[in-house]
Formats: structure tokens, C-alpha cells, sequence
């Protein structure tokens, strides 16, 4: 019979739903995994590359003198920074929050739930391939410290490890970066004689930070650049044919 703690789970399934309650705080919700400011940069000059190619494509179509051209590519771009900038802060701060909330709340179970901590330590320790004596060892060791319980039960029971997770700022800073690197290249661009140097630079962003992200997560970099280029490629086509369309219309 399992005290309140537990519910109506065992040990084992409880653990499994803290893990999972771990893994939900500490996601990142515009991406898969978001990273730390290095990724964070890098998925933000993709988006700006992505996004100044879709409104390069408008633009293009709409055949406006040069210098309103410029400028609203110019004015665009502050925006965006600034939206990128504070979106990445407003994320990282979401997630501390929400670790923060974990963190108070296995504080609070170690303080008034003593028995049933030592049986989830129990539980992982076994795992680990410990018994007996040199189990119970352990056990009283853990618990005879709140501070060291408190960031053990984090770690083995939530999954959570604190010293990964980059300030907000730290992060709006990264985000902010890959911005301003990306849309300079991208301006440069702009004022090549050819559309096709923009083009260029744009989908060789693409590539440079598809190929930088699919590192960082350990995934398959050339798969990665191709899936990103083909879905940039076909958002501008689909933009330039939509266009083209609603402007036969009018």
C-alpha cells in the first residue's frame, strides 16, 4: 500500500511519470531542441534567411523602386530582430519557470515525504545494480543531506541536470547574433547587379545552419541540408507562383 505520494502507482510508474514531467519542462517549444545561444543563433539565421528569400520573392514581383526595395527589407529586419531577440528570452524564461516549479515541488516532497523518497532511491539505486547492505548504505548516505537528495532526485528521478540551461539573455543574445550575421550577408546581397546572388546567399545560409543544428542534435547533416533546402526551395516557389497568380487576378 503506497502512501499519497504515489497515488495509486507503483514506484516504478511513478518514476516514469516524474521522468516524463522532467522531459515537458525542459523541452523547447519553437524547435525540437533548443538549445543553448549556439543553436539558438543558428535556427534564428536560418528562419531570417527563409524569411527574407519569401519576402524577396514578393518584392521582386511587385517592382518597386530600388530604395523602398531596400528600405523595407531594412525595416523588416529590425523588426524581426527584435521579435527574435525577445521571443528566445520570453521561451528560456518559460522553461526556468517550469523547472523551477519541479525543483520546488521535489523540494517540498523530500521535506514532508521522507518515506516515500527513500523508496524511489531505493528503486533507481536498485537499478543501478545495488543490494543489500551497501544499498542501505547508499540510501542513508542520500538521505542524511536535503541539498545533495534534492539534486540527486532531480537528476535520476526528473532527468533534469541544472547546469545545462543558458540564462534567457544568453540565449535572446545567440538569437540576436545569428539575426544581424545572417540578414548582413543578406543585405550585401541585396545590392548585387544579379536576383541570383540573393538567392545564393539566402539558400547557403540555409545549408551553413542546417548543417550547424544537424551537428549540435547528432543528426544526419546531409539528409538535414537537403530536407531544409528543398522545403526553402518550395516555399519560394510557391510563393512566387501564388503571387504571380493573385497579381493576374488583379
Amino acid at each position: 500500500m503506497h502512501g499519497t505520494h504515489f497515488g495509486s502507482d507503483s514506484v516504478p510508474e511513478h518514476l516514469r511519470g516524474a521522468r516524463k514531467k522532467g522531459a515537458l519542462a525542459t523541452k523547447e517549444q519553437h524547435v525540437a531542441e533548443t538549445p543553448d545561444y549556439i543553436s539558438a543563433g543558428a535556427d534564428s539565421a536560418k528562419e531570417t534567411a527563409i524569411g527574407a528569400l519569401l519576402i524577396y520573392t514578393v518584392l521582386f514581383l511587385l517592382h518597386l523602386p530600388i530604395h523602398i526595395f531596400h528600405l523595407t527589407f531594412f525595416v523588416i529586419g529590425v523588426g524581426f530582430l527584435v521579435w527574435k531577440m525577445g521571443r528566445s528570452a520570453t521561451i528560456g524564461w518559460a522553461r526556468l519557470e517550469r523547472v523551477n516549479n519541479l525543483i520546488e515541488s521535489e523540494k517540498y516532497e523530500i521535506e514532508h515525504n521522507r518515506d516515500e523518497e527513500r523508496e524511489e532511491l531505493r528503486e533507481l539505486y536498485q537499478a543501478k545494480g545495488l543490494t543489500g547492505k551497501l544499498l542501505d548504505q547508499v540510501i542513508d548516505v542520500m538521505m542524511a543531506d536535503e541539498n545533495r537528495l534534492l539534486h540527486i532526485m532531480l537528476e535520476e528521478e526528473l532527468g533534469i541536470t541544472l547546469e545545462k540551461y543558458d540564462h534567457p539573455l544568453k540565449q535572446a543574445i545567440g538569437a540576436g547574433i545569428g539575426v544581424f550575421v545572417s540578414g548582413f550577408f543578406i543585405g550585401l546581397s541585396l545590392f548585387a547587379p544579379s536576383p541570383y546572388v540573393f538567392i545564393a546567399t539566402t539558400l547557403g545560409i540555409v545549408a551553413i545552419t542546417s548543417f550547424v543544428l544537424a551537428r549540435l542534435g547528432g543528426l544526419n547533416k546531409l539528409s538535414s541540408i537537403i530536407w531544409n533546402l528543398a522545403v526553402s526551395v518550395t516555399a519560394a516557389l510557391s510563393t512566387f507562383f501564388l503571387m504571380r497568380f493573385i497579381m493576374g487576378l488583379t
